[in-house]
């Protein structure tokens, strides 16, 4: 049964609204919207190649991904539809802490909560290289995605910008995970 243009339309934005109230970060929502795109608005290599795609171009992952599964299930106007979706939820969200932050700004509680958050983000991000490093049930280290991670980061200690380095990964993964 072929869906109207305007149920496309309303998929989208519930499909942006939840996502973005569910991980409001850009590439930690990436999961969630494969399993809410893939099959029912898009195929799986379609999908592949929208994230491919914008961790290419400069800017927000979240935003030019939004616009390609709008685009690929809606047209324009489904490209106006994600944004839509996947803008409002993280600018309430803004907003709120930005009037609650506005009232304890002078609050020493608050410099110590800052400096406390930032070691917890740091081990976060630790943790999610760990698990990208190791393939399989044994958990042997992947050495070759170290080897393309060492590289990212000399490149990026050298300040190449990020799109080239990321550019540059992809290649090196076509050749070495053939």
């Amino acid at each position: 049964m072929k869906q109207s243009k305007f149920s496309v339309w309303l998929r989208l934005l519930w499909m942006f609204l939840k996502v973005n109230l569910l991980s409001p970060s850009g590439p930690a929502s990436v999961g969630l919207l494969y399993k809410e795109a893939v099959g029912s608005i898009m195929s799986e290599e379609r999908f592949v190649e929208a994230v491919g795609f914008s961790n290419v171009l400069p800017g927000s992952e979240a935003l030019k991904l939004a616009m390609f599964v709008g685009y690929a299930a809606g047209g324009i106007p489904g490209v106006f539809t994600a944004l839509l979706g996947a803008v409002l939820p993280p600018t309430v969200m803004m907003f709120a802490v930005a009037a609650v932050l506005q009232q304890f700004q002078q609050e020493d509680w608050l410099q110590g909560f800052v400096k406390g958050m930032s070691p917890a983000i740091a081990a976060l991000i630790l943790m999610v290289a760990w698990e990208l490093f190791h393939v399989g049930q044994n958990k042997k280290i992947n050495k070759r995605a170290v080897f393309i991670a060492a590289l990212t980061a000399l490149a990026l200690w050298f300040e190449i910008p990020s799109p080239l380095v990321l550019l540059g990964a992809g290649i090196l993964g076509v050749f070495l995970f053939r």
